[in-house]
């Protein structure tokens, strides 16, 4: 029987975004999404990344995609998102789909000491165009 999990993208993950095809290819899009609660989420560090802090109740309704994956499919994401690393984790939260139902998923989250600098006020909509991902890292 084929584990499945669903993830919460709401940053580089996105469709369209650098991360996407990295992270999500093979994934079932189950649709836009947003969180129920309010998170703070902002773009910061030296690679301009969007992060969110496991804070609910603080920041914005952050709006992002619904996916359904396989569980090696999660473990690669992990890997992709650095979980295991100190203050890289991933959470269980709960979402509202565009449809109105409500919808439990993982969702990244960083520590707030990795975001140093921040560039940003707290975000409801990721549309950066500024990370710099791994492979243009000096």
């Amino acid at each position: 029987m084929v584990e499945i999990a669903r993830v919460f993208a709401f940053g580089t993950l996105k469709k369209g975004f650098v991360l996407h095809r990295r992270g999500l290819a093979g994934a079932h899009y189950c649709g836009r999404a947003q969180t129920r609660k309010a998170y703070p989420m902002v773009i910061a560090g030296q690679w301009f990344a969007p992060m969110m802090f496991d804070e609910p109740g603080t920041g914005s309704i952050v709006s992002g995609e619904l996916y359904e994956l396989s569980g090696e499919m999660l473990s690669k994401l992990d890997r992709l998102e650095s979980v295991g690393q100190p203050g890289h984790f991933r959470k269980c939260i709960e979402l509202e789909t565009a449809s109105g139902n409500l919808a439990d998923a993982f969702a990244y989250f960083k520590a707030r000491r990795l975001a140093v600098p921040i560039y940003t006020g707290y975000l409801s909509t990721y549309d950066d165009d500024r990370f710099v991902p791994p492979e243009r890292r000096s």
